[in-house]
């Protein structure tokens, strides 16, 4: 069983309020009242107590924002139609200009929110929505609210770099995922070391930040060690009572993490489970159970979504040579061929997934989907 996903699924509740955060502590306390300067919003995930963490790239700083949304009663569904339309007439733009980075569910209320961007390109304008009972959109206020901050002490330049279709700005991937689980939020991206690839673990609540650990994996489609290339996306998941991350990458090595080892200053290197196609970025993971099985479920840009079996993972062989002409290997998965254009992913409750799929003409479409 997985501790937590990306966000804490409202099945999961239970485990995380019997954890040390749960003693009676104010998670609030010691936060800033204000508004939090986020210069971008990206990933998004939910801990105890409607405290929503927020990474913003360009700033390579973590916010906790107190929502003081922490109860309510989750409708079995929900379902948004056009809604990048919806969207840009609540911002007073074009549907062309919003870019919906994030989406997670609340487990104190079952609220799901989206992580949005008002224009493209650097000027553009972070913003955080809710999706009320009723399906509309409402603008989350970052006014005078209860936030800390916890600032990355080793980020990639601000900067373009390389050349071509290769110049990029690093900073952009200083947070690429986060999550939180048993009082810590994870973050994935990239750092300033020669390892760039980062993982790091920030106690919450926030007092102190450490360097990140440089992680490495082996990718067999490219046939060689990597330091470079930041985890794209990650769930949580125990393999023998330990716990782990499984962090897919692109192109598209799953890789998994014992958790207990990504320590300030280390250098580890992944075990690769599985080479799951080349060509292809992942967008989202969450893990569920039916009955007493576990499966991941990963959202791709270019191979769909994929349901992968967890059963036997202790026991699988890593992948340490090359995969050549796009073939997969390692974990065996399904292609769920009726999820069409999903782009954002997270758990909505024990028998439904709820995702953001974009289609072929009609745009984007928030819903719930049972889950495969």
């Amino acid at each position: 069983m997985h501790i937590l996903s990306r966000s804490l699924a409202a099945a999961a509740v239970a485990s995380v309020l019997t954890g040390p955060l749960a003693l009676g502590a104010d998670l609030s306390a010691g936060m800033s009242v204000g508004k939090p300067e986020l210069k971008s919003i990206g990933p998004i995930a939910f801990g105890p107590d409607g405290i929503l963490f927020a990474a913003d790239s360009k700033s390579a700083t973590v916010f906790a924002i107190a929502t003081g949304d922490t109860k309510g009663v989750q409708p079995e569904s929900c379902k948004v139609e056009n809604l990048d339309e919806k969207i840009a007439a609540l911002l007073g733009t074009a549907p062309s200009q919003i870019l919906v980075n994030d989406l997670a569910v609340n487990p104190a209320s079952g609220v799901p929110y989206l992580a949005v961007s008002r224009g493209l390109g650097p000027d553009a304008a972070p913003v955080l929505l809710r999706v009320k009972s009723d399906g509309a959109l409402a603008l989350v206020s970052l006014d005078k609210i209860r936030f800390s901050a916890a600032a990355l002490p080793d980020p990639p330049a601000d900067g373009l770099v390389g050349e071509g279709r290769r110049r990029k700005n690093p900073r952009l991937e200083s947070i690429t995922d986060i999550g939180f689980t048993e009082g810590t939020v994870i973050v994935a991206g990239l750092s300033n070391e020669e390892f760039a690839s980062s993982l790091r673990r920030i106690p919450f609540p926030f007092k102190e930040v450490s360097k990140g650990t440089s992680v490495e994996i082996y990718h067999g489609a490219h046939g060689k060690l990597e330091t470079r290339s930041p985890v794209r996306t990650f769930a949580t998941f125990t393999i023998e009572n330990e716990p782990h991350l499984l962090a897919a990458y692109t192109c598209t090595p799953l890789v998994q993490f014992p958790i207990s080892k990504l320590k300030p200053g280390a250098k580890v290197r992944g075990t690769t489970l599985a080479e799951l196609g080349n060509r292809n970025r992942p967008l989202d993971m969450i893990v569920y159970h039916k009955g007493k099985d576990s499966f991941l479920l990963i959202a791709n840009n270019a191979r769909g979504i994929m349901k992968v079996p967890t059963k036997g993972l202790a026991d699988v062989k890593a992948i340490d040579s090359r995969i050549a002409g796009g073939q997969t290997a390692g974990l065996s998965y399904d292609t769920v061929a009726d999820w069409k254009g999903v782009e954002q992913l997270d758990l909505y409750s024990e028998a439904r997934a709820i995702v953001v799929q974009r289609g072929e003409e009609t745009g984007l479409t928030l819903a719930t989907l049972p889950l495969p």
